[in-house]
Parts: structure tokens; sequence; C-alpha cells
């Protein structure tokens, strides 16, 4: 099998998506919005029955805010809800899975897909934790099959996560990659399999220790929230957290892992780990920050940041006042 090269991703093609819960609508919307013609195959009945409304409720909203270039119901017009896995997949040049997190589901849907899709078609699972080399690594076209995970829902929260295993072609990834992009996505390639990837890994590891402090009675799980949603989160709608302690800290983020470095030693041993920011890690991640923000323009990216949260926090007032 050979997976389409990069400069054969067409303007408009004919996508695929498996699976008619919330990921696959938003998918759905996603795809359709970028001028693609998608076949959303969902095989319960009654579930199928109500995909049309949803779609229509979600594109609704999204025009109501501004957010589609065209009326809701010529990006619904290019959207088909069929009961055949077959027929949707018929002359896909990509594939979208978004089926239950079950592995043995994905194993056999997979096996179905690369049995009946074109076999130029890229094959994309919207796995959250399971690795395309735990379902896919016995399949004839296996080089065409890889792992995007979306933030939820992908129509508002662009990043999508790239993870190929071993086995996936260069090409399906470049291809890949480009439709992403070319769909208002902003793709990101993770270059080692792992469990969860590194979405749900970070998301795992706030979670870990919100749960651990609501266990020990040092906050409430409504504080947690309140100081995520206006604190860390609200920071983190700007900037990374790479970033964010690169910027709040005089001399960069070198300066910030020499005083703070042995607080999160002590904060993760509490915990059970033993992950130090090591001389070497520290000067590697610094190198990055500095390549991306030279220090002489470390004051300008700080002012830049306050602006953004300003208009973040001008919103949130004016939305709260209306």
């Amino acid at each position: 099998m050979t997976a389409p090269a990069s400069d054969s991703a067409p303007q408009r093609t004919s996508v695929a998506v498996i699976g008619g819960g919330s990921i696959g609508v938003a998918f759905a919307i996603v795809f359709a919005r970028a001028g693609h013609v998608v076949r959303l195959n969902e095989p319960d009945a009654t579930r199928r029955q109500s995909i049309a409304q949803i779609l229509q409720a979600r594109l609704d909203d999204l025009s109501s805010y501004g957010l589609l270039d065209e009326p809701a119901d010529a990006i619904l017009s290019r959207i088909a809800i069929v009961a055949s896995l077959s027929d949707a997949v018929a002359d896909a040049a990509y594939v979208q899975e978004c089926a239950p997190e079950q592995l043995a589901l994905k194993q056999t849907l997979f096996a179905e897909l690369d049995r009946l899709a074109p076999a130029e078609a890229v094959l994309a699972s919207a796995s959250s934790a399971i690795t395309a080399s735990a379902y896919a690594a016995d399949l004839p076209g296996r080089a065409r099959m890889l792992v995007v995970h979306p933030g939820n829902p992908p129509f508002l929260i662009p990043v999508a996560e790239v993870v190929p295993a071993p086995f996936t072609s260069e090409a399906t990834i470049a291809f890949t990659q480009e439709l992403l992009a070319g769909a208002g996505l902003t793709p990101v390639l993770v270059r080692k399999e792992v469990e969860g990837f590194v979405f749900n890994r970070l998301q795992g590891a706030l979670l870990r220790e919100a749960y651990c402090l609501v266990r020990d009675g040092v906050v409430s799980v409504e504080d947690v929230d309140r100081i995520v949603r206006d604190g860390l989160g609200l920071r983190w709608s700007v900037i990374g957290p790479f970033e964010t302690v690169d910027l709040n800290t005089q001399g960069g983020i070198a300066s910030h892992a020499q005083k703070m470095g042995p607080a999160y030693q002590r904060m993760g041993a509490e915990r059970g780990q033993n992950d130090p920011w090591t001389p070497d890690l520290v000067e590697k991640v610094a190198a990055q920050r500095r390549t991306l923000l030279p220090l002489d323009r470390w004051a300008e990216r700080v002012a830049w940041r306050d602006r953004r949260l300003m208009s973040i926090v001008r919103h949130r007032k004016t939305e709260l006042e209306a």
C-alpha cells in the first residue's frame, strides 16, 4: 500500500468518519466546514436518527458566534449519515475512526477498514490512549494507519495529536498533517508512542494531583476547578506551561528551574515520583525556549502576554455583565 503523498492532498476530498458520538459529530463538522464531503457512519439506528439534529444545533451555535464562513445549511449539506461501514469508506481518501476506547473493538474495526477502504486511504483513530501499534501491528495495510487524537470538541479546540507507529509511512504522516492543517486544526507530531500520548499525560498529571489534594482534605473539588479556571487555565489559554514559567521569572526558565526545581522535586517525592529536573534536562529545555524567545525580547513578550490576558479578562467581564 502507498499512502497519498503530501502534495496530493486535495483542497476538497472525501472523508469518512466512523462513529456518531460526540467526537465523531465534531470531526464531521471540522471536515465539512473545511469544504470536504463527509460520510458519517453510525451503526446504532436510534443514535443515527438523532445526529442530523445535533449537527444542526452545533452549527447554529457556531454561526451565532461568527465562527462559520458560510451558512450552517451549506456545511450540513456536505455531511451524509450512513448505516453501512462499506458505504462510508467506499471512496474515502481519509478515514477518521471515533469508536469507543476499547482495544478489541478497534482491532476488529481496523481490520474491517483495512479490507473495505480504498488502498490509498489513510486510516486514523481518535483514540485517547491506545496506540496504533496496539490495534494495527498485524494488519496488511498498517503503513497507512496512525492515531489522530483531538481536543474535545475539535471544532473549538484545534490541537490534534498526530501519533504514528514505527510502521506508519512518512507519506501517511505528511498527508494527515496537511489535511488537518487545511481543516483549521493544529497538528502536533508525537515522536514516540506512549500510552495517553501528550494531551492526556499532561491532563492526567493534573488530575492525579487534584484527586490527591481532595482526598487529603487540602481543597474542595469546586476550588480545584476555580484555581485552574481563574488561574492556571487563564494563563494557559494564552501560553503553555514552559512559556508560563519562562515569563514568570527574570532570567527565564533556567532561572526558574534553579529557584523552584528543588521544591517541585520535593512535591513529586511526596507522591512517590523521582523525576528530577537534571542540569542536562534544564539546559535542553532552556535552549529550546531561547531559540523561540531570546532573552533580549523577554520583557516584550511579558507585555504581550499581559495584553492577551487583559483581552480575555475584559471579555469575561463583558459576558458576566450581559
